[in-house]
């Protein structure tokens, strides 16, 4: 049996379900609960684009695995040269192995037999496997066949992108849990002024948070224009 490599990854203590805004994408946040906890799907890819909650919601399932006594394994294979193949040895004996952006391993013949065989052994163990991607399994370029056909196996969700009102809701769930207050009138201006992508409205809210507590005021409009205003001046 190969020994298990010292693998470490860094948990993101804000990505858990519970600071996760849904939207109309509570069924999905479901199935991968119910996977984790062993009674739901083994395997599930999770597909949608950029910016929608995917890395979250593969953290959040190992937050949930963590809390549950289990071990997990989340690792990002975008933005970043691929790792040694043999890091999936040993991997198996993960309980939950989630594992983000799949596509750099498509054309990678080293990478995709690794990975084929890792399926298979963590499939032997009844141990379960979340991936994710930015396009459904039969649209990634994965040139060895089992592996595109083992891809399609188990549950493959899209997750739906947030409406307006969504956003909006979120931007208040959001700032809620950091612990101020954002009304929806001001949720309405930043979607229409500014970057509409999540990660960005999450890095403005941080932003609106210390210039709230600097100035020991509320986020009115009236001084979220002003603080945006400055800073656009500086």
């Amino acid at each position: 049996m190969a020994q298990q490599l010292p693998l470490h990854f860094e948990f993101r203590a804000n990505q858990t379900f519970n600071d996760f805004f849904p939207g109309s994408n509570q069924e999905i946040v479901a199935h991968l609960q119910q996977c984790v906890a062993g009674v739901g799907e083994q395997q599930i890819f999770l597909w949608g684009k950029s910016g929608q909650g995917k890395t979250h919601l593969l953290q959040a399932c190992c937050h949930q695995a963590q809390n549950q006594n289990l071990s997990s394994f989340y690792f990002d294979l975008a933005n970043r040269k691929l790792p040694d193949p043999l890091m999936l040895d040993g991997l198996d004996q993960c309980d939950v192995v989630c594992f983000d952006n799949i596509e750099p391993i498509a054309g990678n013949a080293a990478w995709e037999l690794a990975f084929f065989n890792f399926f298979n052994q963590q499939r032997e163990r009844c141990h379960k496997l979340i991936v994710s991607a930015s396009s459904a399994p039969n649209d990634i370029a994965i040139q060895l066949p089992d592996l595109r056909t083992r891809l399609n196996w188990g549950l493959t969700l899209k997750i739906q992108p947030l409406t307006d009102s969504d956003r909006i809701s979120a931007l208040i769930f959001k700032a809620d849990q950091m612990g101020f207050e954002i009304a929806p009138q001001a949720g309405r201006f930043l979607l229409t002024h500014y970057d509409r992508d999540l990660a960005s409205l999450w890095a403005l809210l941080e932003k609106l948070d210390r210039a709230s507590l600097a100035a020991k005021r509320k986020l009115t409009l009236p001084f979220l224009k002003q603080i945006l205003n400055d800073d656009s001046h500086d």
